[in-house]
């Protein structure tokens, strides 16, 4: 290390100085006035300003401002423009110009990082004087600069908001000598070469090279614009003897002659390969005209062609789309049979002659069949049956009516697909099911556009070709589950395709030319309607469809699932009976769905028990009873859980919806005695549950005279609520009264009435709203044993839709202030039934 007084510190040092930070609060008007002169290292860890760094007139300032440069490296003796896009980097020539014409340029030791610390950038770079500055239209300036001499950095002594560093400037070692010489020639000559040989550099380098005589010159000519990658160019700027870095840039340059002859060569390869193509295509057309002159028989192409014709002539395509087919039969007749795009055009044509422009069915016109069909295949499910009757009743009397769009919505394992099918079967129509669940690419319904490799068309028309129909029953299901991301959101293609006023002028991307979708019968199946997109839902007519009671559940395990089963497993009846006592355990202690798929699942199970023991004796004869149902399923999975779990106060037993149907929700209160109030909740709470049960703690801290509390409880006592199932989430505000009943029942040490669910929305005033899902709702209080229901008054026109036999049973309080729900909840009185 030199002495202080050398103006030199050790690079050892660097990172210490660094890595020190200015001190808050200084200004920087306050170094205004130090000089150069008056500036030794220690005032440079102390100071924080903009400092005047460079004397007027000093030929290599010892301290520079330092601009970073990615993926560049600039080399003395040469002038060149550079650009500037950072604001950064704008500023630091800006200040630079105003001490002196010399700034420094580092490169940035990863392009993808922008050099905020030292640590960033390398050591080495090159001193320039900076000629000229253009202000560009974009916001960034244009630097004309010419490169003066290498340094290496000793020590940075600021890093923001620009870089200044103190360097010392490296000497070129240079030994004359035969074998200098000899390397500085080779290393012109490979230059020369390149440019000869490539089209990226002009008449102008070989001029500049011809010129060139030192060693030093040579190489940091060579070395700026031959030398490609920005890491070998800094190693080259780093290294001192003139003699490494010809050799280092010989090696370079050997590279890349090698790397542009064998281009040279594949480039003379694909050339000769083309020629190759052209002159089989005279010939072959040559061949032809000999054939035609000799009269033969028409050749391959020529049949081909005539195949096309008589296809798209029987095809019955409307018109535009016929022109387009021509069209694309013209452009094959001028193409080679083996060129890559006869196959693509004979790809396109193939599909345009095979879809069904004007292929379709009948309509069953028979209103009586269709209801019986219906009636066969399905158990219950009567708006359903009646709203496809009415569809075909309009279409007996007008038959070029477009209908709405219908979406089946409802839990999984309710019929809604197999619906699709005995709607085709009761309109004579063909049958097409696609399944959009996971389906994230918009070309999945409309189709590639043909420049992609192996584009086709989208699943609308693959679907209507595959059946051959114009008019079948497309059945798309599960739209609930469409995706989006960066290839295109499919819910939006949706819009056009179930769209009667759009989907008469159909198109899809490879197609090109419109189909008329309008006689298709599209049907969707969505578990949640939520989910679907508002424009997408906006053009669908809804049609829900609940979970089943028990008493229909029984009936399609007797009519449809216990059949259906007993011949899947190679079974007779009389070797699988099933009692109903059976058949209702099944559906209560080992299922617990809307649907019937679980309860099919069970039936299965039980089939193959039965048939594994009638393949070890061929005289068992099965007989499934309530009795043995154990032996075939094991022990009972659920149980009616209302009497087990309202035995203590702060439990209240609400109703809730769900994707999959309603269900039985138990709130639990819980109070600590801590003498600082509170509250906390757990059960995976969405936003609007926790704002619910906000709500209930003010209206029942607000009336808490009313309802026999007392009001310095919540003062000293930490309120705990809980809805079990803590690993499932849950939101919505329908919760709201049964979350004050758990409140009241905690904080009064008394416990609710028992076979009593309620639901509804509570207001800060004490007002019951209505909530949705009544129906499912129901039905799951009637799966759970609830005898009595508390619902909002303004729900009460919901219970019309609600069969009679769902009802029977049950008695219904309608109510419009909390204070009946407390009456209700505590008292033992009787509100009459519905």
């Amino acid at each position: 290390m030199k002495k202080k007084n050398d103006k030199t510190v050790d690079l050892d040092d660097s990172v210490e100085a660094e890595s020190s930070e200015p001190e808050a609060g200084q200004a920087d008007d306050d170094a205004d006035a130090l000089t150069p002169e008056t500036l030794d290292d220690d005032k440079w860890q102390d100071q924080d300003a903009h400092l005047d760094l460079v004397r007027k007139g000093e030929k290599l300032p010892a301290t520079l401002f330092v601009v970073p440069l990615k993926d560049f490296v600039v080399f003395p003796g040469l002038m060149m423009p550079i650009q500037l896009s950072s604001t950064r980097a704008q500023k630091t020539v800006e200040q630079a110009r105003t001490q002196s014409e010399y700034i420094g340029f580092l490169t940035v030791k990863d392009p993808s990082v922008d050099a905020k610390v030292s640590d960033d950038l390398f050591l080495t770079g090159t001193l320039v004087r900076i000629a000229k500055v253009l202000n560009l239209p974009d916001g960034g300036i244009s630097i004309l600069i010419q490169g003066l001499r290498r340094f290496r950095v000793e020590r940075f002594l600021r890093t923001d908001p620009y870089f200044i560093a103190r360097v010392h400037y490296l000497e070129d070692e240079i030994k004359l000598s035969d074998e200098l010489l000899a390397l500085s020639r080779t290393t012109k000559e490979l230059a020369m070469r390149i440019v000869k040989d490539s089209d990226l550099f002009g008449e102008e380098f070989g001029t500049a090279l011809a010129n060139l005589d030192s060693p030093k010159a040579i190489v940091d000519f060579t070395a700026a614009y031959f030398v490609r990658d920005f890491r070998e160019r800094q190693k080259l700027l780093e290294i001192d003897p003139v003699y490494d870095r010809l050799m280092l840039v010989a090696e370079v340059l050997t590279r890349e002659v090698d790397l542009m002859q064998i281009g040279k060569k594949i480039q003379q390869q694909i050339k000769d390969k083309i020629e190759k193509s052209q002159r089989e295509f005279f010939l072959r057309e040559q061949v032809k005209a000999i054939r035609q002159e000799l009269g033969e028989s028409m050749d391959e192409q020529a049949l081909e062609e005539e195949k096309y014709r008589t296809l798209i002539d029987e095809a019955g395509m409307p018109e535009e789309a016929k022109e387009k087919a021509e069209a694309e039969l013209e452009r094959l007749k001028r193409m080679a049979m083996e060129s890559a795009e006869s196959a693509v055009i004979r790809n396109y044509l193939d599909w345009l002659v095979s879809l069904p422009w004007s292929k379709g069915t009948p309509d069953n016109e028979d209103i009586a069949a269709a209801e019986a069909v219906l009636e066969r295949d399905h158990y219950g499910l009567k708006e359903v049956k009646a709203r496809i009757l009415e569809f075909l009743s309009v279409r007996k009397l007008k038959p070029d009516h477009r209908g709405s769009i219908i979406c089946f919505a409802g839990p999984p394992g309710t019929g809604k697909t197999s619906l699709g099918r005995s709607i085709a079967s009761a309109l004579g129509r063909k049958f097409l099911r696609v399944s959009l669940g996971g389906v994230r690419d918009e070309a999945e319904i409309r189709g590639h556009r043909r420049t992609y490799i192996g584009a086709m068309p989208g699943r609308i028309i693959q679907g209507l070709k595959q059946v051959g129909s114009n008019n079948p029953v497309f059945m798309l299901d599960e739209i609930d589950k469409l995706g989006a991301d960066f290839r295109g959101d499919p819910s939006s293609a949706l819009l056009e395709t179930l769209d009667p006023e759009q989907n008469s002028t159909f198109s899809d991307h490879y197609v090109e030319t419109p189909f008329d979708l309008s006689r298709v019968m599209f049907i969707t199946t969505a578990n949640n309607l939520a989910t679907i997109p508002a424009p997408l839902l906006d053009r669908l007519e809804v049609i829900e469809l609940s979970g089943y009671t028990l008493e229909e559940k029984c009936a399609i395990a007797k009519q449809f699932l216990i059949p259906r089963q007993t011949e899947a497993h190679g079974l007779k009846v009389k070797n699988f009976r099933v009692t109903d006592a059976a058949v209702r355990k099944m559906i209560t202690g080992y299922t617990r769905e809307a649907g019937v798929r679980g309860l099919e699942k069970t039936i299965a199970k039980t089939a193959r028990k039965t048939a594994a023991s009638l393949a070890k004796n061929p005289r068992f004869k099965g007989s499934v009873s309530a009795a043995s149902l154990e032996s075939y399923l094991g022990p009972t999975r659920f149980y009616n859980e209302i009497h087990a779990r309202v035995q203590a106060p702060g439990v209240a037993v609400g109703l809730a919806w769900t994707p999959v149907g309603g269900e039985i929700l138990f709130i639990e209160s819980l109070a600590v005695q801590n003498n600082r109030g509170g509250i906390q909740m757990t059960g995976q709470l969405g936003d609007v549950m926790v704002e619910s049960v906000k709500i209930a703690i003010s209206v029942v801290k607000a009336n808490a005279a009313l309802f026999g509390i007392d009001p310095g409880v919540f003062e000293r006592t930490e309120l705990h609520i809980h809805i079990p199932s803590g690993a499932i989430p849950k939101d919505g505000p329908s919760a709201g009264i049964t979350l004050a009943v758990s409140l009241i029942s905690l904080l009064r040490d008394k416990k609710m009435r028992r076979a009593l669910a309620m639901t509804g929305e509570l207001t800060l005033t004490g007002k019951v709203l209505p909530v949705g899902g009544v129906r499912d709702k129901i039905l799951a209080a009637r799966r759970a044993g609830i005898k009595e229901i508390i619902l909002p008054a303004l729900n009460k026109s919901a219970l019309d839709e609600v069969p009679e036999e769902l009802r029977a049973g049950l008695t219904f309080h309608f109510v419009d202030k909390f204070s009946e729900v407390f009456d209700l909840s505590f008292r033992s009185v009787s509100r009459g039934k519905e």
